[in-house]
């Protein structure tokens, strides 16, 4: 049931309250109150729904639809940001990428990670590690494309650059981040010689680095082309 704006309203003045008195009390452990235990018993609710799903196409539908309940305790706690593990929080986060929300995904990743946020047990990889992958492959899927993908990219990369992940992920993100600059995704190539020469000079470093954390990133092909690309202008 889609709440109210008087429901939304209250929700978001609970979890502000709550946030900052947790700000206040310089609180660094598991968020407490009443807007993180209704959120929490909804975040349930709407997991069990989720679970008598088996396509995932669906599965994403019903996120998407489901999200907007959690925006204005979402608010409250991004206005307050009292740093406190928050389960619902690093889950919505995670259903936003899913959604493909990733704007909303990365203000909600911003937060986490400089609060040391971690997913809940079921997620078997750390924040930063999920928002390289995932974000890595939403542009070389194809989902994510243009001057979007160009910039989630970079922000994505910001954001996780100091992390302890996998080089493997972190890797992808580079190649995704090379890739999303020349127009390159999975399903289609291009050919370099079309590709502006800022582009170029902007996509070499990034698929350098890729293949220097991971050798087999994929993207060896790719860095020959632009070299004799460069080599030729030069």
């Amino acid at each position: 049931m889609r709440q109210t704006p008087a429901q939304r309203h209250r929700m978001h003045h609970l979890a502000l309250q709550q946030a900052e008195l947790a700000h206040a009390a310089n609180a660094h452990g598991q968020t407490t109150g009443t807007a993180y235990e209704l959120q929490l018993a909804q975040l349930h609710q709407h997991r069990l729904r989720l679970k008598d799903l088996q396509s995932v196409e669906k599965k994403v539908e019903a996120k998407s639809a489901l999200l907007p309940e959690y925006d204005a305790y979402i608010d409250g706690v991004l206005q307050a940001r009292p740093g406190t593990q928050d389960d619902v929080l690093a889950t919505v986060l995670v259903w936003h990428i899913d959604a493909g929300n990733y704007a909303r995904a990365l203000q909600l990743a911003d937060y986490a990670l400089a609060s040391g946020m971690s997913p809940p047990d079921r997620y078997n990889r750390d924040l930063p590690t999920i928002v390289q992958d995932e974000v890595a492959e939403a542009i070389l899927g194809g989902k994510l494309h243009g001057t979007d993908a160009v910039q989630v990219a970079a922000q994505a990369m910001a954001l996780t650059e100091h992390a302890d992940t996998p080089d493997q992920a972190k890797a992808k993100l580079y190649k995704a981040a090379g890739w999303a600059i020349l127009g390159k995704t999975g399903s289609h190539d291009v050919d370099m010689k079309t590709r502006t020469l800022k582009a170029c000079k902007e996509a070499l470093p990034l698929l350098q680095r890729a293949l220097q954390l991971d050798s087999r990133t994929g993207v060896k092909k790719d860095i020959e082309r632009l070299e004799r690309r460069l080599a030729k202008l030069d």
